[in-house]
Formats: C-alpha cells, structure tokens, sequence
C-alpha cells in the first residue's frame, strides 16, 4: 500500500538522521488579543470530518460528513482540546493542537465555509443516521479490510426510519448500523423516552466474563481480587499503592514490579493529564529498582487515557532517543506523524524489562506497549492487547446524542498495521484464567517474576 510505504521511508529516514528543529507552535488567540489575522476563515480538517471557522473573537467548530454539516452543539468554544495552538505548514496549510507533543490535526483553506454548515434545515431522524453513516465511512479505521459495507448498512439502518420516526426508531436504527463492531472506541450514548441508554459494543471478553460470573454484572469483587492479589500475593505486603490507586509498585527481592492501571487521573485535584502526580511515584519506584536484575511492568488491566502519559512512562526505561510509531488520520492526505520515546533525563531503568498485557489493555495502553516495545530492552508477556490504538473521536448528534469512534490508522516503525488487531506478545502467558478469575492474576506474575529471577524468560530478537 502507498502509505504503508511511505511511513515505512519516512521511518528509515528518520532512524538515520538526527532530529531537526521544528518550527514552534503559536497560540490561536493570544491572551487579551484577537485570534491570529493569518487564520481567519474557514478551515477543513485532514480527516476527523472537522470545520473550523475563525473569527477575530474566536473560533466555531463544525462537523461535516456525505455533504451534511452543522456547528458542534457543546457549549465550549473548543470541546475537544484541538484548537489551542496553531503553526503554518505550507501554502493554505496549517497545523492545530491542544498540546505539541500530542496529536496535531493538519486544516486546508476554505474559499469560503460551506452553505450547509449554516443551513436551518432540520436535523430529523433520517438525516442523524445518514450523517453517521457517512462518517463511518469517511473516517472509520480499515473497513474494507474488517468487510464493513457501509453503504448497505447506511441503507439498512435508513430503512428503520423516517423523517417522523420516533428516538426509539432512531435509536434501533443507529445500533442497527453499529451492530457487530467490536471496537472498544465505538460508543452511542442518548436519552430515550427519558431513560439514558448506552451502546459500546467492544468490550473485552476478559471482562464480559468477569461481569458474567458476578450477579450484580458489575467488576467490583474482581477488582478487589485484583487489587488484594498485587499487595498480598505478588508483593507479599511490601508494596505501595499511589497516585490515587492508579499505581501499585514494590521489590520482589531483585525484581521490581510496576502496575499502571490508567494513562492518567493519578490525582483528584489535578487535571487528569497532568503528570506530576506520577513523576513523583515514578522517581520513588526507580529509585528502589536501581540494582534490580530486571522489572515487570504491568498494564494487564489498563484501561487506556492519555498517549502523552504513555510517553512519559516509557521514556524511564530508554537511553537514547528512539521511533515507536506513527499515526495518520483515515482520509487524510500528507506525512504521517511520527511519535518517538525519549529519554526522561529523571530515574531511569534500562535493564530487561517485561511488560505484561492482555485483551484488557486497550487505547493508551496499546500505545505504551507500542512504545516499549520500540527498546531493545523490552519483552511484552502475556496475551495479545485490545486492538484500539486511535484516539476515539467525538461526534455529538445535532439530536443532542453522542456517538464516537475512531478515526486514525496507527503503525509500528517497521510499517505493521495495528488499529483492529493488537500487539501480539513475545513470550504468550495466560494473565486472566477462565477457571480463576479472582486469583489468576497474582499466580501468573508470580511464577513470571519466578522465571525471570531463574532465568527462564527469553528476550525477543528483533
């Protein structure tokens, strides 16, 4: 494929030659100033079904997809974090981010904003599901190859509703339209008939048998075991639990262990991206593994969060800078942006390294698996990981529901398609046992940290 080829060039290239400087990002709308003159106007997205239009007071976002189009519905000037910062990239070309070293969104010049991103044609149910069809098939990661026929099922979930029909119709045929998805990023959220009703049809089937096993179909008891086996079973009640529960770290006599649980939140009176909470947990936790014939990182039951997180984690176990992946946004035309993990310059670890996943690891935890395993040092054990490595894009209705999905195509360095399918783990190990669920997992990095110790872990040649 021609961009699996140019990824694969742009990464050979970028493993030869030393980094350039980049030219800085600027704000959008300075504090106390108008909004940058070079911007006004309106603005197409590369993907992601963006329209943005500036104006000197500030910025409007709009959704488009199949020819429709309408301004976001939520009341924040910039719902999604994506319009904070700006730098030029050519003729008609600009760069937008919340945050230089995340995801930058790449905008073509309008001659002018579309006639139907201010048309006052109602949004009736025919036209909700339509438009969601339509981004589907716009933006939606590796549909041929997932044998997704949009447009049949745009005809199928249409055949459901009509301009009339009533938000019970509408919601059957929009989950009609979803059915068979199994992405954790796919989400459908809404009020009907004054009851609040929730479609994510990706769960990870770990956890579809955890919620099985408990009456009440919720994780807590699991969770408990969960929690209960790290401190007692693996660190034998030396170990700590910080950064408001979402870290468990401690010794195993040579070996240290490391459990993150989420890409973020590890405070509740900080934003949930803010990494200082962490740092502060990562430098105690290196500071006890100096000497350690290797550690475990453990992101078995990691739910995802923030890529930028993930960095931040695996740049503590690197001594030179080094390419982990690269994104591109479906449809969307240009150089993919290529993510590197760089040494943290604080405690670090650059000994074997063994990161444990499973089907439970998912989103930014996928991604700071794809990071690790970008260093010589690292093993991944376990079982294959979730498969959602894009950043899941927010579509909220014009009916006042919420859909998202994905929308970016993720790449090893050595051009490897990821989005729908996981990283496969170098050393296979059951985390999760179907026979014991409340125990298995202490058992399985138990004996992991018992092989390592013996000697009985091979590393990956790559």
């Amino acid at each position: 494929m021609k961009r699996l080829s140019l990824l694969a060039a742009a990464a050979a290239v970028l493993l030869a030659s030393p980094a350039l400087a980049e030219s800085p990002f600027w704000p959008v709308q300075p504090k106390n100033a108008p909004v940058a003159a070079e911007l006004r106007g309106a603005w197409k997205s590369r993907g992601y079904g963006w329209i943005v239009l500036f104006g000197p007071d500030g910025a409007q976002l709009f959704h488009t997809a199949g020819g429709a189009c309408y301004p976001d519905p939520r009341r924040e000037p910039d719902p999604d974090g994506v319009l904070g910062l700006w730098r030029a990239e050519g003729p008609g070309v600009i760069s937008l981010t919340g945050d230089p070293s995340g995801t930058r969104y790449q905008f073509d010049r309008l001659p002018n904003l579309p006639t139907d991103c201010i048309s006052a044609a109602g949004w009736t149910p025919d036209r909700v599901v339509a438009f969601a069809a339509d981004t589907f098939a716009e933006v939606y990661p590796r549909s041929a190859e997932r044998k997704l026929d949009w447009a049949a099922r745009k005809a199928k979930a249409l055949a459901r509703v009509g301009p009339s029909a009533t938000d019970d119709q509408l919601w059957l045929a929009l989950t009609d339209l979803l059915s068979g998805l199994d992405d954790p990023h796919v989400e459908l959220h809404g009020t009907v008939q004054g009851a609040r009703r929730d479609f994510e049809p990706g769960e990870a089937p770990t956890l579809l048998r955890v919620r099985a096993a408990d009456p009440a179909g919720e994780e807590k008891a699991w969770l408990q075991a969960y929690r209960e086996g790290i401190l007692t079973g693996v660190l034998k009640g030396q170990g700590r639990q910080a950064a408001n529960n979402r870290v468990f770290w401690g010794r195993v006599d040579d070996v240290g262990y490391l459990n993150i649980v989420t890409m973020g939140a590890f405070a509740r009176n900080a934003a949930p991206d803010d990494p200082r909470p962490l740092d502060a947990v990562l430098d105690e936790a290196l500071a006890a593994f100096v000497g350690a014939k290797a550690v475990v990182v453990d992101v078995s039951n990691n739910r995802g969060g923030y890529d930028t997180i993930s960095r931040r984690i695996a740049a503590r176990f690197t001594d030179q800078p080094r390419i982990a992946y690269a994104k591109v946004p479906v449809g969307g035309k240009g150089s993919p942006q290529v993510i590197r993990v760089e040494p943290s310059g604080a405690a670090a670890f650059t000994g074997p390294v063994y990161v444990v996943t499973s089907d439970i690891t998912v989103s930014a935890g996928e991604t700071f698996t794809l990071m690790m395993k970008a260093l010589p040092n690292v093993t991944q054990v376990g079982g294959t990981t979730r498969g959602a490595f894009s950043d899941q894009l927010p579509k909220p209705l014009p009916n006042g529901w919420t859909l998202a999905l994905p929308a970016e195509l993720y790449r090893s360095a050595k051009g490897q398609e990821l989005e729908g399918r996981g990283l496969t783990p170098d050393v296979q190990m059951t985390v999760f046992p179907e026979e014991e669920l409340l125990g298995g997992h202490a058992k399985a990095i138990a004996d992991l940290i018992a092989r390592i110790r013996a000697g009985g872990v091979a590393a990956p040649v790559r």
